[in-house]
This record gives C-alpha cells, sequence and structure tokens, in this order.
C-alpha cells in the first residue's frame, strides 16, 4: 500500500471512476484510469482505500487529508 497513490486517486477520480476502476480490476479487466501499483493486488488495494476514503468525505462531511488520516490510522491499528 503505497500513501501517495491512494491520494493521487482520490484528488485526481471521482467516486464514480473509482468503482468503475475496481469493477474492471475485479473482472480481471485493465482499468481505464491509470492505477500505479507493483501487481493487481497492490493496485485494488490503492482503489478500495480511494473508495473507502471519498465516501467517507462525502459521508461524515471531513476534508480529504482527514479521511485519509483516519484510514491511514485505522489500517495501523489494525495490523498492529
Amino acid at each position: 500500500m503505497k500513501i501517495p497513490e491512494i491520494k493521487r486517486l482520490v484528488e485526481k477520480h471521482t467516486l464514480k471512476e473509482l468503482q468503475i476502476a475496481e469493477a474492471a480490476l475485479m473482472e480481471e479487466q485493465a482499468p481505464v484510469i491509470e492505477i500505479k501499483g507493483d501487481d493487481e493486488g497492490e493496485q485494488l488495494t490503492h482503489i478500495l482505500a480511494s473508495i473507502e476514503i471519498l465516501e467517507n468525505v462525502n459521508k461524515e462531511d471531513i476534508p480529504v487529508a482527514k479521511a485519509l488520516r483516519n484510514y491511514t490510522q485505522r489500517v495501523r491499528n489494525s495490523i498492529s
């Protein structure tokens, strides 16, 4: 998981675009948008994180930076 890539996706794409890219990856197709990652698994991780962050921005009416911070904190807590 690369935080700069997640941040780039969140800032550059809409929630709908990210959801379409997720569907493409799940169907083992190439997504229309560029997703950086070492493999398809990492690309999917970036997409899923980006979707969750944008959903939280919309749901909680918080800035992207705060939603990203909340996400990374939740991930850190889950693996420690």
